[in-house]
């Protein structure tokens, strides 16, 4: 039978990142703008109130954050990573900003998240977000499980990935594949199983919305 899996099947999951990103930390932003598609569509539709707390799982450079925070002056911003390659990038990407002050960035992995622990805040986040990161984890289940444990109430975690290009034609998806798991990244259609899963035990609600015929999905799903 078919288990889900779990942190401790994957020990090197840090290590891995850092080799796969520590060249590639350098040309990021200017390469991934071509096919992560909807990062700005999401960035849009999360609307936040004053002294909001935001929580960006797998924050990669910090690009999203440090957009979120010239928007939104009095949100605060909050972000984790696996690697610490790539956080290097961030924390000299969010000092050139000069956003150090607003943006916390540190090294955990995703299923590792407790609020208290991990940035010391006393309340969960207000908002948490997902952005091309669940298809690189590989405990991706646990992961939004910790998003869900780590919101509040009434509060939203947001996602936008690669969903299964059914309406693009075959041999692009076939291509796209291929090229995503050089870099271990891995279209998981029972994620958004997952999802629905979650809704209809009432533990939120769900919407979704296809971007660029399903090359990518966005949604919020709204801890009840």
């Amino acid at each position: 039978m078919k288990t889900d899996p779990s942190p401790k099947d994957y020990p090197g999951h840090s290590r891995l990142m850092d080799r796969i990103y520590g060249d590639q930390r350098h040309i990021y932003d200017l390469t991934r703008r071509y096919f992560l598609l909807g990062r700005d569509t999401l960035l849009d539709r999360m609307k936040f109130q004053s002294d909001h707390h935001v929580l960006e799982i797998g924050c990669g450079t910090a690009r999203n954050l440090i957009h979120i925070a010239r928007m939104n002056s009095s949100v605060r911003l909050y972000g984790l990573d696996a690697s610490e390659e790539m956080l290097k990038t961030a924390r000299a990407k969010v000092i050139r900003a000069g956003l150090q002050d607003r943006i916390r960035l540190t090294k955990c992995l995703a299923e590792d998240l407790d609020y208290r622990r991990t940035f010391g805040c006393s309340s969960p986040f207000d908002t948490a977000f997902f952005s091309y990161a669940l298809s690189m984890i590989p405990t991706w289940k646990h992961a939004i499980d910790a998003a869900l444990a780590n919101t509040k109430e009434g509060s939203s975690v947001w996602v936008v990935d690669f969903w299964d290009q059914g309406n693009l034609p075959a041999a692009f998806r076939k291509l796209l594949t291929r090229w995503l798991r050089i870099f271990h990244v891995e279209h998981r259609p029972e994620t958004v199983e997952y999802f629905r899963e979650l809704q209809e035990k009432k533990v939120v609600n769900l919407s979704m919305e296809p971007l660029y015929r399903r090359y990518a999905y966005l949604a919020m799903l709204e801890k009840r």
